[in-house]
């Protein structure tokens, strides 16, 4: 193998990762790609995951924000269980951001 050819070789990696970072890039600046508070569209997400506990090796405590009102589930191997529904959600403070989720 000659110059040339390990010459090509290396264009055509480097032109391959450049085209890995533009997509990666596009898809994170159109919503692609990260967390973001809105969709595409412009639309704010309504439902998202506030925390997540683990209770043993098969159950969770996952509480959810949808609407600015939270709801507790026990989440199992075999059923989920909604623990308790309607709480209300606490106002968001200066240093804390949840992205996704708006406060209303």
């Amino acid at each position: 193998m000659d110059l040339t050819t390990y010459l090509r070789f290396l264009l055509a990696l480097v032109a391959v990762l450049a085209l890995i970072g533009v997509l990666a890039w596009l898809a994170r600046r159109y919503g692609f790609g990260g967390v973001a508070g809105t969709r595409p569209g412009g639309r704010i997400r309504r439902l998202g995951i506030v925390e997540v506990l683990p209770i043993d090796a098969r159950r969770r405590l996952v509480l959810i924000r949808r609407d600015g009102v939270e709801h507790l589930i026990l989440t199992g191997a075999t059923d989920d269980i909604v623990v308790e529904t309607g709480i209300p959600a606490p106002p968001p403070t200066e240093t804390e951001q949840s992205p996704g989720i708006p406060y209303r």
